[in-house]
Parts: C-alpha cells; structure tokens; sequence
C-alpha cells in the first residue's frame, strides 16, 4: 500500500522541528502525531488554561484528520495524554462539548509532558473513501 505524508497549514507545523509528520495515511488507515495546543497560524501555546489547549488540540486533530479525507465520525481510537489527573473532568466536558454524538473511543493517559502543554492528542482513523 502506498504510504501517504498528510500536511495542512491548519495544524501546527511540527515536522521540521521533531522529525515527524502530522499524519501518515496508508491505504485506508490515517494516524495523526500527537497534536498540542499550539495556534497553527502564530505557533504559540493558546492561552486560557487546560480547557483552551484542549479545545485546540481538538481542532488541530480535526484540521488533520480532514487534510487526510476523515472526520472524527472515522475515528477508531483517539489517545489523550494530560498532565494533571484533576484535569480529567474538564477534559471530559471539552471532549464532550467537542465531538458531540460521534463519541469517538479513546484512551486517557495521565503523564508528563514537555514545557507547559497540559495536553496532548493523536487519532487513528479509517478513510471511508480511497
């Protein structure tokens, strides 16, 4: 199967900077780098606490997943890492708020991360169309 580099200036740009990219599509199957609350257009950290970064890594996701022809509606599994475990009600109620009846399944990790990011998100997905 073909191995696809999925990119959008609608995410932020990280490749360059960690040797990775923002997504890899290979055949029906798209896998996003874990993404952060970084704006994708200043590639600053938002500002407003754990629920403003959680809101933009949910879009930086979602801007990814579209990049490479799925939604989260294809999402098989979604992994969200936070460094707070008192962190884990809001993170419910912006996930909620967020993905809405799609519900995609996840995993929810407490662990450390880089700098001030509070959280982190990748994705795994299935494209519906080839």
């Amino acid at each position: 199967m073909e191995r696809r580099i999925i990119t959008t200036p609608h995410a932020p740009a990280i490749g360059a900077q960690f040797a990775l990219s923002q997504a890899v599509r290979i055949g029906p199957f798209l896998h996003t780098s874990g993404q952060v609350g970084q704006d994708p257009h200043t590639g600053e950290l938002v500002h407003g606490g754990f629920a403003a970064q959680m809101q933009q890594t949910l879009a930086n996701v979602t801007a990814i997943l579209e990049a490479g022809g799925a939604s989260l509606e294809d999402v098989l599994m979604m992994r969200v890492y936070v460094t707070d475990p008192a962190a884990l009600p809001e993170m419910n109620r912006v996930y909620s708020d967020f993905v809405g009846a799609v519900k995609p399944p996840r995993t929810t990790l407490v662990v450390g991360l880089p700098g001030t990011f509070l959280v982190e998100i990748d994705a795994f997905a299935v494209v519906k169309q080839l």
